[in-house]
Parts: structure tokens; C-alpha cells; sequence
């Protein structure tokens, strides 16, 4: 006895072959309207601000830009303007081993530095005037100076 829910196989290939139709009619209809669609609908724009918009930008708000003042490559060393007197803090200073790290005011950085490039008086904690010399090994401090406060100037 046969179950009231179940298909034969005809009516199987019936709702498959209809699936299929429907599937190729809906393909058909995305193609026809993809055609209406012209090259002027497709273009973007980015304005001033770097946003993309769908209207071209208005051309009496066009800037004229020297081909001269555009850097294409990384600026010459000449041309760097580097601070050469710099202010920090002793923050680590090993006397037996004769080295420390200086942390420079106003930024995060750190530079090392020799005892054989500061005074013998210098201590962790010491404010201090350095110049940054590179070698090989990276940056460190050089020429180190203790700075003076404003109540030792009097």
C-alpha cells in the first residue's frame, strides 16, 4: 500500500524539470536587464575629501598642482631638519656594566648610551642634554650633558 504523501517517479522528473525552467527564466531575465544598464551608470568619482560619489566633480573647484612639488621618493639627508640637541631622562643605568637608556622628553623613545659618552656623576633619574648618533647597531645617545634645572641656575 502505497503512502498518501509519497511521489512517483514521473512526478519526480515533473518538479525537477520545472525547477530547472524556472531557474533558466529567472537567468534569462537577469540578463536582459543587465544589458539596459550603459557605461555612464557604472562610472564612480572620488572627491576633494576621498569619498565616492556617482556625480563628477565640479570643475571650477579644480586646483592646478606643480609637477615640481610632488616627492616621489624618500627626501635627501640634507634635506631632513633634525633637532641636534636633545632633552631626556636617565631611565635605566647599569654603573657595573657601564651602559644605560635615556628616554627622550615629549616622546616614547629610548636611546642607548656608553658611560664612555657621559659624565661619571650620571645616575638614574638625571635629566639630561644628548645628540643621537646611527651606526650600525641603531641610534644612541652621545655627547651626554646633565642639564640644569631652573632653581640650580641661581
Amino acid at each position: 500500500m502505497a503512502k498518501p504523501n509519497s511521489f512517483s517517479k514521473r512526478d519526480l522528473e515533473k518538479k525537477k524539470e520545472l525547477k530547472k525552467q524556472e531557474k533558466l527564466k529567472r537567468k534569462e531575465e537577469r540578463k536582459a536587464n543587465a544589458g539596459s544598464k550603459s557605461f555612464d551608470d557604472m562610472i564612480a568619482y572620488v572627491d576633494e575629501n576621498g569619498v565616492i560619489t556617482d556625480t563628477p566633480p565640479d570643475p571650477q573647484n579644480k586646483q592646478e598642482i606643480n609637477i615640481e612639488d610632488i616627492a616621489v621618493s624618500t627626501p635627501k639627508k640634507e634635506d631632513i631638519i633634525e633637532e641636534t640637541v636633545l632633552t631626556g631622562q636617565v631611565e635605566h643605568f647599569n654603573q657595573e656594566k657601564g651602559f644605560g637608556f635615556i628616554k627622550r622628553i615629549g616622546s616614547m623613545e629610548k636611546y642607548f648610551f656608553h658611560i664612555s659618552n657621559a659624565p661619571a656623576s650620571i645616575a638614574k633619574g638625571n635629566m639630561v642634554t644628548f645628540e643621537v648618533e646611527h651606526d650600525l647597531r641603531g641610534a644612541s645617545a652621545v655627547k651626554i650633558t646633565l642639564a640644569i634645572k631652573d632653581d640650580q641656575k641661581q
